[in-house]
């Protein structure tokens, strides 16, 4: 069945390629030739500012530039999140931008006795694609995927995205054109089944 999939692109660098845009493309063929509905938003492309308090989060308008975001994440069935690990993780861009969207009226609901809330995003699965100097491996056993783990668990998992799986690609400086075109396969085949 076909599926309506939101692709976040979060590099913050929008003046050149990186890998990562290169493995949304391959991410949206994939997906595309299976039938699917696939809206791509770059980061990058959106100017607001970050949140300063809880006051804020809780009770500010969330920014126009941000409404369209976040109306996708409403609508999608899948949400596929692809971004560089920086100082072990997420950019700022991608934090500042998951703060502003997934807030509490949205993202979840407060629920009187319940400090878990209700889930407001339930009934949609995530993919997190994270590319990363070192070698993936180092990532997952020596720094124990840390902060993959807390947004699995903390964030996505916290307002409802489930099941939220994840690929991890290391040593990117130094793939070699037949590891990245192995790469592209795969998240070809990943966006075909929309996984």
């Amino acid at each position: 069945m076909a599926k309506h999939i939101l692709i976040l692109q979060g590099h913050p660098d929008a003046r050149a390629a990186h890998l990562g845009h290169a493995l949304a493309d391959h991410y949206r063929r994939g997906a595309e030739s299976a039938g699917h509905r696939v809206t791509t938003i770059a980061l990058a492309d959106l100017d607001f500012p970050l949140l300063a308090s809880q006051r804020d989060w809780e009770t500010r308008p969330l920014p126009e530039a941000l409404e369209a975001a976040q109306a996708a994440i409403a609508d999608c069935q899948h949400l596929v999140l692809i971004y560089p690990l920086w100082l072990g993780e997420m950019p700022a861009l991608v934090k500042g931008f998951l703060e502003q969207v997934l807030r509490p009226g949205f993202a979840f609901h407060y629920v009187e006795g319940n400090p878990l809330g209700r889930k407001g995003l339930k009934g949609r699965s995530a993919r997190v694609i994270i590319t990363m100097g070192m070698p993936a491996s180092v990532y997952r056993h020596l720094y124990r995927a840390h902060s993959l783990k807390s947004l699995e668990r903390n964030v996505l998992g916290f307002v409802g995205f489930a099941p939220v799986r994840a690929t991890l690609i290391g040593g990117v400086e130094h793939l070699g054109e037949t590891r990245r075109q192995r790469w592209f396969t795969r998240l070809e085949r990943l966006g075909a089944a929309a996984d």
